[in-house]
This record gives C-alpha cells, structure tokens and sequence, in this order.
C-alpha cells in the first residue's frame, strides 16, 4: 500500500535520491536540458522549480538555501546569474517534460526535461501571438468605408 507516499521514491535511499536529484538538476543547470525516465523527470521537476524560484530573489540566504541542495558552486552561480534573469516574469513551470519514446535496452520510458525559455523552437523570439477575434469585420475593411463617407459629407 502506498497510503501518505507524497513523491516517488525511485526505488532508492534517501540520501541517494538527494544526491542524484542535486546531480541531475547541476546538469540541467549546465545543459539546459537532459534526457532521462518520465519517473526521473517527474521527481527532478519537483526538486528543482522550489530552487528556480528561490533564486528570482538574489540574496545571500537564498542562495545558501540553494547551495545546501546543490552542492555545487557553479551551477548555483549560473542559476542565479543567467537562468533568473530569463525567468524573471514567469510566475511558474519554469521546466518541460517531453516524451521521448521507450529506451532500447529495458523499454523504460524515456523524456526531456528541459527550461521553457531555452527552447527556440517552440518559444521563438520576437514573435507574438496576436490576439483575434473570429467574429465581426476587420478594421482594415472599415477604415475605408467610414473616411470615404466623412470626406463626402465635408465636400
């Protein structure tokens, strides 16, 4: 029975779960994106977006409490640094899981886990959506309209 288990375990101890969870999120600090198991990626996106968020505030404290799960100098220094700064005005879900298909060797299913504000493809710059409506004219077909008929009624 598996009554008050919040997070997957992923069928280790404690501090091997930690350990690799602070490795995997180093990696995907320095790579902007890593390849592993759904499982995996599911865990790493709850371990890593609480420290995303910590570091949109740089203070001293913050990034201690970071460094506590990091261990790791250069990724905190990157974080803080480089990912904040592009994250800044997202209020959340600072990762990206993709499915990838099942692993050759054990049929594990696999993923990409990746920052949502590094991918060109799916968030290409400069681009906007525009907001349309599907009902009513365009302005472009009034505007004509509505100058030709004040010009007439000037003459």
């Amino acid at each position: 029975m598996r009554h008050g288990k919040k997070f997957n375990h992923l069928g280790r101890k404690t501090a091997h779960r930690k350990a690799m969870l602070a490795n995997m999120t180093c990696s995907l600090i320095e790579h902007k994106r890593i390849n592993t198991t759904v499982a995996k990626a599911k865990a790493l996106r709850l371990f890593a977006e609480p420290l995303i968020t910590k570091s949109k505030a740089d203070t001293t404290h913050n990034r201690r409490i970071v460094f506590s799960y990091l261990r790791d100098k250069f990724a905190v220094t990157e974080l803080f640094k480089e990912i904040s700064v592009k994250i800044g005005d997202r209020p959340g879900g600072y990762l990206r899981i993709i499915k990838l298909g099942n692993r050759q060797g054990d049929n594990a299913p696999m993923a990409m886990i990746e920052f949502v504000d590094y991918n060109e493809i799916y968030n290409p710059k400069g681009k906007k959506a525009k907001k349309t409506t599907r009902r009513g004219r365009s302005k472009k077909a009034t505007a004509p309209q509505v100058e030709g008929t004040e010009e007439k009624s000037e003459e």
